[in-house]
């Protein structure tokens, strides 16, 4: 396999700028989150290994942990092969979910029912 030098802007950012990034365990392959990047954010993220996304709503940068302590650290980081989508696999310290729980994806769908399948952890 051949090695090239990596550009973030060879990546396909949306009309925004930005770029859906997955946040995955790097242990148990569990899928912790689904938040965007810009080309700043994902640079940010490779120089210092702490997870960086960019908050649309707040239009600033988002340093995972920082405020909360809930970090996630960078162990390995993908793109698809349509270049349209990241794929990171992370230690998370703590809850992933800005609602105290390991993970965002907690609601499943059964026989047409809503159903919570984890509690927020304990502090």
């Amino acid at each position: 396999m051949a090695n090239s030098t990596f550009d973030p802007q060879s990546l396909k950012y949306n009309d925004a700028g930005l770029i859906p990034a997955i946040a995955q365990d790097s242990l148990s392959g569990e899928v912790l989150m689904m938040a965007w990047m810009n080309t700043e954010s994902l640079a940010r993220t490779l120089e210092t290994g702490q997870v960086t996304y960019w908050s649309r709503s707040r239009q600033a940068f988002w340093a995972k942990g920082a405020t909360s302590g809930h970090v996630q650290r960078l162990v390995e980081l993908r793109f698809d092969c349509d270049r349209d989508c990241i794929l990171m696999q992370v230690t998370q310290v703590g809850a992933a979910c800005h609602t105290g729980r390991r993970s965002c994806f907690y609601t499943a769908v059964e026989e047409g029912q809503e159903v919570e399948k984890m509690k927020p952890l304990e502090d």
